[in-house]
């Protein structure tokens, strides 16, 4: 028997009515561009990845479907909240060159292609995609039986203090993928990467993100801050400090990646040839899979309990 939950504060048709307000607006935009003279932005020509023009509205509209689906379904359909978490990864490809924008910005090196409108749209689907995310999680607290202050359906006593094997796996997948990206550069050589300080910057972020970060996620120093670290050592690690970065990171790589793949498979042009785009991307692809999964375990793992319901 199915068992529903009270909405909590600062849920329900709130997020319902902030998700059809983004669709009318970013939706209405999308609409203005698509059949009016659309602007150019260079180098790619789209602000958005795969979804332009009628496809690019028609995702806004069905964005804005699914949540109002979300909100007036008071029973558990896995297909239905299966489908919001497909269109917001539709969202989420879409807007896939946010990440590299993003890493840019932080570096204060945009590069002479950033575009302040281009990325402005860009942040403005990941913006739908966040609210459809938190639609999707509403839902299952409502309709799960759930709990509705935290989303859990754990029995109290199944806690881990241990990492997941399947963690560890996917952790050393993420190393192993990052190892592959840079053997096939050096394969083909790194004299034809572009040497300005944004790429720079994103190759060591990878680095950082490919090696220290997953390993962190399914070792005991990425909970207490190892000895040799000053004035810190002995204390227990921030939580979000792993998670926001292993989660939006994973999630970005593949996104933006897995959007690339598709552009090969379409037979776009490049200056690299099949076989080493093909290669690359499916190891950014896996470094962004087990960013994903050992962030998941990493979350179940140090999450405190509930205080409404222990769990």
């Amino acid at each position: 028997m199915t068992t529903t939950a009270p909405r909590t504060r600062g849920s329900g048709h709130g997020l319902t009515y902030a998700m059809l307000g983004w669709a009318v607006a970013y939706g209405g935009l999308r609409l203005v561009w698509t059949v009016g003279p659309p602007p150019e932005f260079p180098p790619f020509g789209s602000d958005l990845l795969g979804f332009t023009g009628w496809r690019s509205v028609a995702l806004c509209l069905v964005a804005g479907a699914v949540t109002v689906a979300l909100d007036r379904t008071a029973t558990w359909r896995p297909a239905l909240a299966g489908l919001a978490w497909i269109v917001a990864g539709a969202l989420v490809a879409a807007a896939a060159i946010l990440l590299p924008e993003l890493v840019s910005l932080l570096l204060f090196a945009p590069g002479p292609s950033f575009d302040p409108v281009a990325f402005a749209s860009r942040l403005g689907c990941a913006t739908g995609a966040a609210l459809l995310g938190l639609a999707v999680f509403d839902y299952q607290r409502r309709t799960r039986g759930d709990c509705p202050a935290c989303c859990r359906t754990v029995r109290p006593g199944h806690r881990r203090s241990t990492p997941a094997p399947w963690a560890r796996w996917a952790a050393y997948v993420a190393v192993a993928g990052l190892v592959t990206r840079f053997a096939a550069q050096a394969v083909v050589g790194f004299d034809n990467v572009a040497q300005d300080a944004s790429i720079i910057g994103l190759e060591i972020g990878l680095v950082l993100a490919g090696v220290l970060l997953p390993l962190a996620l399914v070792h005991h120093w990425g909970e207490v801050w190892p000895g040799w670290v000053p004035l810190l050592a002995g204390r227990r690690i921030p939580r979000r400090l792993l998670l926001v970065p292993g989660f939006g990171l994973g999630a970005a790589i593949v996104a933006y990646f897995g959007m690339g793949m598709a552009q090969v498979a379409s037979g776009s042009a490049s200056e690299f040839s099949d076989a080493f785009l093909w290669v690359a991307m499916s190891a950014y692809c896996l470094l962004g899979l087990g960013l994903l999964i050992a962030s998941s375990d990493y979350h179940l793992r140090t999450r405190t309990a509930c205080r409404a319901c222990g769990r």
